[in-house]
């Protein structure tokens, strides 16, 4: 029983994540902390790094908190919501740093519905190059009208 306990602890907290990208994106660096994430909706960046990247590190060090939290206080929870965090990291950085964007040369010919609709609904996020009135914040769930076409 602990390990579906923990599995859904995990899915729980990887969903979470999702709602949790798209108020961040959408309240956070569209809004007070523009001033890191504008150079993202540039199209031409002075280096491979943008300040914009700065925002993993907050969700990195919630992440590894609940490592702790499991490891020196025994908070079973803390090992799946961490793992959990983690895996929503790592799948943000392969469909937006490296299949949308292409900092590394990896995915440029995937295809599929699911890529195509992600592509379409980023596309049109970046169609906005002002921190006002932006359109789809979140990443790996994105409203069904961007796989019509």
């Amino acid at each position: 029983m602990q390990t579906l306990y923990w599995i859904l602890a995990f899915i729980l907290t990887f969903c979470i994540m999702e709602f949790m990208a798209w108020f961040t994106h959408k309240y956070v660096m569209h809004g007070f902390l523009w001033s890191l994430h504008k150079d993202h909706h540039k199209k031409d960046h002075d280096s491979w790094f943008e300040r914009n990247d700065a925002f993993f590190i907050f969700y990195a060090v919630v992440s590894i908190g609940f490592f702790l939290l499991w490891r020196y206080n025994g908070l079973w929870v803390g090992l799946p919501i961490g793992i959990g965090i983690f895996a929503y990291g790592l799948a943000y950085f392969i469909v937006h740093d490296i299949f949308i964007h292409q900092r590394f040369k990896l995915f440029r010919n995937a295809n599929n519905i699911y890529a195509k609709g992600v592509r379409r609904a980023h596309k049109m996020h970046h169609k906005h190059l002002g921190k006002e009135k932006g359109e789809c914040f979140g990443m790996l769930f994105v409203p069904f009208k961007y796989f019509k076409k």
